[in-house]
């Protein structure tokens, strides 16, 4: 829990890529928009440690710009394996291939992508083909990713009212599976 806790708040203090909010801004949003939603405990922590694989292993500042991409969701997801189930890291895992999704079967959804979301949905394969979207779907926790990404690109507000940190940390110690 100290060590997830210090990197979103030291490593997570620094600007996620170029958007207008902070790596620890952008998860508290996320997390608290999937709170006032009334999603599952297991959710809101998926959220709020959506983009970890960002801050892990030293970091992937950059990769985007230079054409790279550095699989964030699957090493996040590998990371956070070592605390907490598949409710929890699936999300994580998933939430990439969420945006692919969303952008072959919702027709507003490209529209709301960020520039730097646009450059990354390049080079993360990107829009689903129908098939590719359906298989989508048959996964489990699909659906949860599905929200964690909407929640996903709601996050980057660059003013917006969140809890601290420490009024997640009860829904991460609900959710540990080993200490």
């Amino acid at each position: 829990m100290d060590e997830l806790c210090a990197l979103l708040l030291q490593a997570g203090a620094h600007r996620y890529g170029e958007e207008c909010v902070s790596q620890l801004e952008h998860a508290l949003q996320c997390a608290y928009l999937a709170e006032q939603e009334g999603a599952s405990s297991a959710l809101i922590i998926a959220c709020l440690l959506h983009d970890i694989g960002h801050l892990v292993d030293g970091g992937d500042a950059g990769t985007t710009r230079r054409g790279i991409d550095a699989r964030h969701e699957e090493r996040g997801a590998t990371f956070l394996n070592r605390w907490f189930g598949q409710a929890v890291t699936e999300p994580v895992r998933l939430h990439v291939a969420a945006k692919r999704y969303l952008c072959a079967t919702e027709a507003t959804y490209f529209a709301m992508l960020s520039p730097a979301s646009v450059r990354s949905l390049g080079l993360q394969g990107g829009t689903f083909s129908a098939a590719l979207a359906k298989a989508f779907m048959q996964q489990p926790y699909a659906r949860e990713a599905v929200a964690l990404r909407h929640w996903d690109e709601r996050a980057k507000e660059p003013v917006a009212y969140t809890p601290e940190l420490s009024h997640f940390v009860p829904y991460m110690r609900e959710h540990l599976v080993t200490v």
